[in-house]
């Protein structure tokens, strides 16, 4: 089993890189090990988060922005210093109402994003 960590102890917002995902999403990893990730995802006004599962437990803090949130079916609009659960293996996505940032924190992490 491959292990990963991110060398850095402090991390500089301004030093990491935004990567292209998807039409109008960007993301940046911001710290991670083998058991925890958090990556912020920057959004453009009408962007998608295309519904999705994975096996890993999600929390997300909205830090600006708004959007529509959907998990297992259920939508509600949450806006900047709201927050919503994922439990693992749940269908979920996001449509940005106005153009905004999501900070998400996986457990474990997710390597499929390296």
């Amino acid at each position: 089993m491959k292990s990963y960590e991110l060398e850095k102890t402090f991390v500089e917002n301004d030093e990491m890189q935004w990567q292209q995902v998807d039409n109008g999403v960007q993301r940046k990893m911001m710290a991670f090990d083998d058991q925890l990730m958090m990556v912020k995802v920057k959004f453009d006004r009408g962007a998608v988060g295309t519904l999705h599962q994975h096996p890993h437990s999600q929390i997300t803090h909205i830090e600006s922005g708004v959007f529509e949130v959907e998990i297992q079916g259920e939508k509600k609009i949450l806006k900047a210093g709201d927050a919503f659960y994922v439990a693992p293996n749940a269908v979920h996505g996001v449509f940005c109402l106005e153009e905004g940032i999501l900070v998400d924190v996986f457990s474990p992490m997710r390597a499929d994003f390296l």
